[in-house]
């Protein structure tokens, strides 16, 4: 953590620990996001203290590889944190993680505060409440203890042996689990109406859902991925019930798919990256484009113009330099 200077604000940092097995492969999740100051690879949770690698591996200290994160929390959230944790894992895992096998590899949230395990606790029960997807979620929520960072050559062995770290996330089906489930989680924390519409093609009631006659400045994203989709620039209010929009925020963001179910013939508007049912298009906009996304509010995501950057998408910035 940088020192202050004498006329510089001391930026406010909190830390938070995850255990997701072996700790090589949950450094980078959260290395690269703003925010995150620093990520530590090391030991918690036991009861040896300063225990070495070999010692940890045979599973006699009680301890688990875990990940200590330095942050700031005006640039990323506790409950972000717990978003990337769990896309890392797999929660239905009791045994382990992957190809890794005991109770140093086991899962767990390691928390700090009061507030960080009420967080945790609310993430954990809106999985098991909406589990789609996998087994009962095995990841314990534990308070934070010692934690002995792990010896030199373990930290950011992302960085320092490249070739050998993806050969073993490969090799170890990590890297197959995550690719082939990417939104799981995600998923499972929809309500039923997002289940319904994003995954079934159902549609939402007009007039009664979110965003219909939202008029604040942002973007609209899927709630699933996060993938940008809209903004509130080219939202307009169409009379019928749906956040309609007269374009895409990117060009290639939606995929287009003939749709002939209930006796008509639309054009049904999907996510490229999620394969998430949004809404459909039709050719009744206004000029120029002429265009109408009519879209389901529940297949969406708000991003106010002021939260931006802190989630993210800084890159979409330009687009509201004009208002």
């Amino acid at each position: 953590m940088n020192q202050a200077g004498n006329n510089q604000t001391e930026t406010k940092t909190e830390t938070a620990c995850f255990a997701g097995g072996c700790f090589w492969c949950m450094v980078p999740p959260f290395a690269d996001r703003q925010g995150v100051l620093q990520v530590v690879s090391g030991y918690t949770g036991g009861y040896k203290e300063n225990p070495t690698y070999q010692e940890v591996c045979q599973g006699d200290t009680g301890h688990y590889e875990a990940v200590q994160i330095n942050f700031d929390p005006q640039l990323i959230s506790y409950q972000q944190l717990l978003d990337i944790f769990w896309q890392q894992i797999d929660p239905g895992d009791a045994g382990g993680q992957f190809a890794d096998r005991g109770s140093p590899y086991k899962t767990a949230i390691f928390y700090y505060n009061e507030s960080q395990r009420q967080a945790a606790e609310k993430s954990k029960k809106s999985l098991e409440a909406n589990n789609h997807f996998f087994n009962p979620v095995a990841t314990l929520i534990l308070p934070a203890s010692t934690f002995y960072p792990a010896e030199d050559y373990h930290q950011d062995y992302y960085l320092k042996n490249p070739s050998h770290y993806e050969n073993y996330r490969i090799r170890s089906g990590r890297e197959a689990y995550i690719q082939n489930q990417k939104y799981r989680v995600r998923l499972a924390q929809l309500n039923e109406l997002q289940f319904n519409v994003t995954q079934n093609n159902a549609t939402e009631p007009a007039f009664q859902n979110e965003f219909w006659d939202n008029q604040k400045p942002g973007i609209y994203v899927d709630i699933v991925s996060g993938e940008p989709l809209f903004s509130s620039v080219d939202k307009y209010d169409s009379g019928s019930g749906w956040p309609s929009f007269t374009r895409p925020l990117e060009k290639g963001a939606l995929v287009e798919r003939p749709d002939t179910g209930h006796g008509m013939r639309r054009i049904e508007v999907r996510s490229k990256q999620a394969d998430s049912h949004l809404g459909h298009v039709f050719n009744d906009g206004p000029l120029p484009l002429g265009l109408r996304y009519c879209i389901n509010s529940a297949a969406l995501r708000f991003i106010p113009l002021e939260d931006m950057e802190k989630e993210g998408y800084k890159e979409y910035l330009p687009v509201f330099n004009e208002l």
